[in-house]
């Protein structure tokens, strides 16, 4: 065996700092070091011995000289390069002192999430930048009943409340009447400023000009290519590391992992429980969002066992209260207590 079959694993932690423009910063890497010019999030790698949030806070006061005072889970990824491993642990700072600077000499821009698209990173923090483009919310629709009109009030009222990201699910409906409620739907999430991705054909999200596509279990067997060019969104459904690795062959910005615990549509099915789930997003390699009897009281659990955020269908639909930016920022501040350590 040689040396590159089983490279040596580099842990690394990295900061998505978000501002409270919702910018994002990102800095230039040396000329001299590996990857070049590339753009990065701040970090470095972690001293043997040393916690994974005092290295966030070295290297951030090191590189930007800041003090983070609140950063919450984001991602945990192994990326393979030729003659390494890296295991980046990477976190959202939301609340730090200071004023960043490139104490190192590195050039830093502030940059919208979006604009993430326009700058080259290195191959490790491509699920980064998609990380960094999602909330941590995503409303799956529920089945609409005989009233289009109701169903679409109660859409409305979700994306009142925040909810920026939804996943149009109507498996029953006839293709016909899924043209037609996704139509209604683009167009109401896009006056919100959100978006939507289809659990329909990837040719019917271009048609229509929603956000991206959600491939469920048979049809990400169906695909062994990326069926849609970024930034168009491409999700996946998974429910066991066999799908999960279909996902990252696949190219998918991000998956649904579930079900989590029991659901009123399956109340049958066998349910990962947190345990389960942790095994799996902390190994996805991708963005992941916790689905399954969840809702917005789970979100800092499911930050904890390593997922980006929770998707909800029924108790999201019911009462969308929370789910939204504060939302998710009073329940991240609870991560400190499973974390394990006070910033």
């Amino acid at each position: 065996m040689s040396a590159t079959d089983n490279p040596p694993c580099l842990h690394v932690v990295a900061a998505v700092i978000r501002g409270t423009d919702g910018r994002i910063l990102i800095t230039r890497r040396a000329p001299q070091v590996n990857h070049g010019g590339l753009w990065e999030f701040p970090g470095g790698k972690l001293s043997p011995g040393e916690k994974r949030l005092s290295g966030l806070q070295r290297e951030l006061n090191e590189e930007l000289g800041i003090g983070v005072e609140r950063a919450a889970p984001l991602l945990k990824i192994t990326h393979a390069y030729p003659q390494q491993r890296v295991l980046l642990d990477v976190f959202e700072v939301t609340r730090w002192t200071g004023t960043p600077w490139g104490r190192e000499g590195q050039p830093l821009q502030w940059v919208l999430p979006e604009g993430l698209l326009d700058y080259a990173f290195p191959a490790a923090n491509v699920p980064i930048v998609a990380a960094a483009r999602l909330p941590r919310w995503c409303l799956v629709t529920p089945s609409p009943g005989p009233s289009r009109g109701a169903w679409l009030r109660a859409l409305e009222r979700c994306l009142r409340a925040g909810i920026r990201l939804v996943q149009l699910r109507a498996p029953a409906l006839a293709q016909a009447d899924y043209l037609s409620l996704a139509e209604a739907s683009i167009a109401l999430v896009h006056r919100y400023s959100g978006q939507i991705l289809l659990n329909a054909e990837p040719a019917l999200a271009c048609a229509l000009a929603a956000d991206g596509v959600h491939l469920n279990s048979l049809a990400l067997r169906a695909h062994s290519t990326r069926p849609l060019p970024r930034p168009l969104w491409v999700s996946t459904a998974c429910h066991n590391r066999t799908e999960l690795a279909a996902a990252r062959a696949l190219d998918a910005d991000f998956v649904f992992i579930s079900p989590v615990a029991p659901t009123g549509s399956h109340p049958e099915a066998p349910t990962l429980g947190w345990p389960g789930l942790a095994a799996l997003a902390q190994t996805a390699g991708l963005p992941a969002f916790a689905l399954g009897g969840l809702g917005p009281a789970d979100l800092a659990r499911a930050a904890h066992a390593g997922c980006l955020g929770v998707a909800s269908i029924s108790a999201c639909w019911r009462d969308p209260a929370g789910m939204d930016e504060a939302g998710a920022a009073q329940a991240l501040a609870q991560l400190s207590a499973l974390e394990g350590a006070a910033l």
